[in-house]
């Protein structure tokens, strides 16, 4: 994550409140606001992104990606620096040229102070906190799916059910879709946090007897600092050990002078759900 610029300059140094950005979001979006769980302490927005022509053609079921960190994904007004991921016009840009079918992208807002909690799949010692993966992973399966499954059209199976997200939401995401392995079939997983815990995901995917029919896309930034990818070509060749096939039903890519921020993974996210969501998938 980046620190937030200052959008007027001069109103801050005159102690003015700085304007929010303006609203940038492209196409269908609907926000469910405070979803609750019995799993987790917080409430969050639940942002729905709908594919063009979702209202003209009442018979169509779509294929959904729940994205983590949903308030920095489709409007500059709610992103995290003012500067959003991009995903509803990625969205639409694809579905018109015919390079993705059309889908629902489900953006579930993180919890703020919880949400390297909620993150993580263990407890960082160094950091003195995390652990609460387990707990999410039952709010979005349990809780927050079928009211998706049942308010939108959705294609419910597990070969069209996505997760993705970035950072330490790419690291939840991750754990997710293996831990969950029934019920995810596609997963894209960006400058993940392969630190956390002495690279716990990595020992994870390792130890794990045998391996999901998951779909994979696994990216990272060159500009993002030398630890951090060398951690991802660990976790990508942790994954190849185990099975998954690169260019196959996995697509590794490293981005020259990419950095970890949300404009880097706009562009990520776009080239992550055309190997996700091929035309040719059906």
């Amino acid at each position: 994550m980046t620190t937030p610029p200052l959008s007027d300059s001069g109103a801050a140094a005159e102690g003015r409140p700085s304007p929010p950005p303006a609203s940038t979001r492209s196409g269908d979006i609907r926000v469910h606001e405070s979803f609750a769980s019995r799993f987790l302490e917080a409430h969050r927005s639940v942002r729905v992104y709908l594919p063009p022509g979702y209202e003209a053609d009442r018979e169509r079921r779509y294929p959904v990606l729940y994205l983590q960190d949903g308030q920095n994904l489709f409007d500059n007004a709610t992103a995290f620096g003012g500067r959003e991921w991009g995903v509803d016009e990625a969205a639409e840009r694809l579905v018109a040229e015919g390079v993705i079918e059309p889908l629902i992208v489900v953006g579930v807002d993180n919890a703020g102070d919880q949400r390297i909690a909620e993150y993580t799949p263990s407890r960082d010692d160094e950091q003195g906190a995390g652990g609460a993966a387990d707990q999410y992973g039952w709010m979005l399966f349990d809780e927050l799916k079928p009211m998706i499954d049942a308010t939108y059209r959705t294609r419910p199976e597990q070969e069209h059910t996505a997760l993705g997200g970035s950072s330490l939401g790419g690291l939840v995401s991750l754990y997710l879709a293996l831990r969950h392995g029934g019920k995810v079939g596609r997963a894209a997983i960006l400058s993940p946090s392969v630190w956390w815990d002495d690279q716990e995901i990595v020992r994870r995917v390792r130890d794990a007897e045998g391996r999901p029919a998951l779909r994979l896309w696994l990216s990272v930034g060159t500009a993002e600092g030398e630890e951090h990818v060398a951690n991802a070509r660990a976790l990508r060749d942790t994954l190849v050990a185990k099975g998954w096939s690169l260019d196959r039903d996995f697509r590794y890519a490293e981005y020259q002078g990419a950095e970890h921020r949300e404009e880097a993974w706009g562009r990520q996210i776009a080239e992550a759900l055309g190997f996700l969501f091929p035309v040719a998938s059906g």
